[in-house]
């Protein structure tokens, strides 16, 4: 009963199930985690190929056609879409159609992917650019890691945070980042 629930809230949000769209051709490896609100182009699913340890955050849309080309052309541009092997998307991003990211890649919230992406990047904005490479990335991020506030899963709701702790996080990281497991 409450996977039948989550599935009408899914497809009253405009989502199909990830099991649905691999019926209809979409190819998705090991390890994928599509999180609430994301789009995989329904009507061409079959030209979307996702490689192992995915990660779409919330509301990301992957596009394999563009119909603004229907009115002026009569037809819709399409290209296909491949996501290499262990990838994030970060929140409300964009992948558009005839687009390639490479392995061990992140693109950043928000960023809009019009191109190609490289292996061992990390990429932001409209349109997406490579901002970073993923050795340089992980340094900066041990560098705050090392500087600041580190917690465990007893500091997330799947670890039951109480207030306290939720209270001693916020006055933790005033002002600067922290890290959660």
């Amino acid at each position: 009963m409450l996977e039948w629930i989550k599935s009408s809230i899914r497809l009253l949000r405009g989502e199909i199930s990830t099991n649905k769209l691999i019926k209809r051709g979409l190819k998705v490896g090991a390890n994928f985690n599509r999180q609430g609100h994301c789009i995989i182009d329904p009507p061409h699913c079959w030209l979307i190929e996702i490689g192992n340890n995915v990660t779409l955050a919330t509301g990301v849309y992957i596009l394999a056609h563009d119909a603004s080309t229907k009115l002026i052309l009569g037809y819709t541009k399409i290209g296909s879409v491949n996501i290499g092997n262990n990838v994030f998307i970060g929140a409300h991003s964009i992948i558009l159609p005839n687009v390639t990211i490479g392995n061990n890649v992140i693109v950043g919230s928000g960023s809009i992917v019009t191109k190609n992406i490289p292996d061992n990047v990390v990429v932001a904005g409209n349109p997406a650019k490579v901002i970073s490479t993923i050795d340089n990335y992980k340094i900066k991020m041990q560098s705050l890691m090392n500087d600041n506030n580190i917690f465990e899963e007893d500091y997330t709701l799947n670890g039951r945070i109480t207030k306290e702790k939720k209270d001693e996080m916020k006055d933790k990281i005033r002002n600067r980042v922290g890290f959660v497991k």
